[in-house]
């Protein structure tokens, strides 16, 4: 897979965001003849390791995946675009929203296809959580997903909880 990510990404100061394009290949195609919807997931989970990544400079684990809404689909041969954008952090977790456009590259016409939120935790050599630097929303656009991030964060807990109460009748 051939991809570009934007300059910012490179500069000595982590970005915020980054940005990936390429190509969907004809080993993307699903059965019914679009990109398979694992294949978008795998992009995904990249485009927001990157950002992650680039953020606390450090390796990465993926913590959470959730929320991901197939919008439209991806053909084959349309001009990719991933915008993987910090949202929230907390001590070593950051919050990563993730939204996928897509167009054939000979028209002018994009579709906003996918959109993901994941968590990814910074972790040192030896596997351990390790602290990252706190982001600070510096415009409207940083603090509605930040905000939007935090209203995730009590929609989790509130799953999470629920889920518990349920599944403790499987373990009798």
């Amino acid at each position: 897979m051939y991809s570009s990510i934007d300059t910012a990404a490179m500069s000595a100061t982590p970005a915020a965001h980054i940005t990936l394009r390429f190509l969907a290949e004809p080993s993307d195609v699903n059965f019914g003849g679009k990109v398979h919807g694992g294949n978008v997931m795998k992009w995904i989970d990249h485009a927001g390791y990157t950002c992650a990544a680039n953020w606390s400079s450090s390796y990465c684990v993926t913590a959470y995946v959730g929320g991901i809404r197939f919008l439209r689909p991806i053909n084959v041969g349309d001009l990719v675009e991933l915008r993987a954008e910090l949202m929230h952090t907390g001590r070593t977790s950051m919050h990563i929203s993730v939204s996928v456009h897509a167009r054939n590259p000979r028209d002018a016409q994009r579709r906003f296809t996918t959109h993901c939120i994941l968590v990814f935790v910074a972790v040192d050599d030896t596997g351990k959580p390790s602290a990252i630097e706190p982001f600070v929303p510096d415009s409207d656009h940083a603090r509605q997903l930040n905000a939007y991030a935090q209203r995730m964060i009590e929609l989790r807990q509130q799953l999470q909880n629920e889920a518990d109460a349920f599944l403790s009748d499987f373990e009798t």
